[in-house]
């Protein structure tokens, strides 16, 4: 099926994906002087004598920016604020459709950090989250950090956060059925931007101490000079020996892999040298680092992908529907890292051991309970850790 050519059709048909609907009626003059002129000006009253009435009389706790800047969309690379907005709609309606959060895309004409800093803090009155996609790295860490200081919404990087909680939910179901402990065994990162750094972070938070990150040089050791401040925070998390050597080095022996890289990054020879009953998380896309079926060839136990075409799809539509949905409904001031962790562990709940096998280790994307059984447990550690307003 060409997807290209009717993707183009959809897109030109609907021209766009998203449309402003009305929640209230206008049919008469009560309706026209309660929704607006003069009965909406008591709204406005009561908000400016309670700042937190903005959530009672507005859209406010139940509207999330979707923001980028262009600089880093899917596998197009650095393409623009405007060519970024399809992409931006298309998450603002999986929003809709897996958690009935309203979104709307913000694509902003500037990739300087501070010049996007600011953008977003002066919007954010209008919305209860931020979430940020599709942003480069380092860039994208260091706008995060400064967004979260600034506002008292939570503000959530997908890229980051939504791939390390959905690899790990898939990582903790793998090992299930390998019978392996997460503590025990040896990890290799491939791709050091904000994706492999968050990974292994929550990595590191579930118990894994055995993690070798690496990028294009090869393995990332804190005896050597790192490219940025994001790879700096990678060695100083990862690679406890200071082990040095190529990706093919980094394999020999390992128990998982996850990719967040490049096509064709793993050979076969990589994967046959890993340990008994190993996993391998090819996340590439659209091409993965290694094709599922060659993985398998090569002795790979359990295999994921970021793609619906194969089995075990790693995919952030998983996360950050039902994130969003439980922190808006906690009136949560933070998205931290308690919410990540019980996000990783609801989904990975939703698969019972009688269920659990080789080709389904992670619920389906199209699974839309999964929204809600996020939520929940996201709603439970902000109100457990202190960051619900509720």
């Amino acid at each position: 099926m060409n997807y290209n050519q009717r993707a183009l059709e959809l897109h030109e048909a609907a021209k766009g994906k998203i449309e402003v609907t009305s929640k209230v009626k206008l049919e008469s003059k009560d309706d026209l002087s309660m929704a607006y002129t003069p009965g909406v000006a008591e709204p406005c009253r009561k908000i400016a004598a309670n700042p937190e009435d903005v959530y009672k009389y507005t859209s406010k706790g139940n509207l999330v920016a979707v923001v980028s800047d262009g600089s880093a969309v899917l596998g197009l690379g650095n393409i623009g604020a405007k060519a970024a907005i399809p992409v931006m709609e298309g998450k603002a309606i999986l929003f809709k459709a897996f958690a009935n959060v309203d979104a709307f895309p913000i694509c902003v004409e500037s990739q300087e950090v501070d010049s996007i800093v600011q953008t977003v803090v002066q919007i954010a009155p209008v919305f209860g989250g931020i979430n940020l996609e599709d942003i480069s790295s380092p860039r994208c860490v260091e706008v995060e950090r400064k967004l979260k200081e600034l506002l008292d919404i939570p503000v959530f990087h997908d890229d980051q956060h939504g791939t390390a909680i959905v690899v790990c939910s898939a990582l903790i179901n793998a090992l299930k059925i390998v019978n392996k402990k997460i503590e025990e065994i040896k990890i290799v990162i491939n791709g050091a931007g904000s994706a492999g750094n968050a990974i292994a972070r929550m990595l590191v938070d579930l118990g894994a101490k055995n993690i070798l990150s690496c990028d294009r040089a090869g393995i990332i050791s804190r005896n050597v000079k790192q490219k940025n401040w994001v790879q700096d925070e990678i060695a100083l998390i990862t690679n406890s020996n200071c082990t040095e050597g190529t990706l093919a080095d980094a394999m020999d022996g390992a128990d998982v892999f996850i990719g967040v890289s490049s096509k064709d990054a793993v050979s076969k020879e990589m994967v046959t040298s890993m340990n008994t009953d190993s996993i391998v998380f090819a996340m590439a896309n659209p091409d993965p680092e290694i094709m599922p079926d060659l993985a398998k060839e090569a002795g790979a136990r359990i295999v994921g992908t970021g793609r619906s075409d194969f089995a075990n799809q790693i995919n952030n539509v998983l996360a950050f529907p039902g994130i969003f949905r439980g922190a808006l409904d906690a009136k949560a001031s933070d998205i931290n890292e308690a919410m990540k962790v019980a996000a990783v562990y609801a989904i990975a709940d939703l698969i019972s051991a009688d269920e659990l096998n080789d080709e389904y280790i992670i619920p389906s994307a199209l699974n839309k309970s999964i929204g809600e059984k996020v939520a929940t447990a996201v709603y439970k550690a902000a109100v457990d850790s202190g960051v619900s307003r509720v």
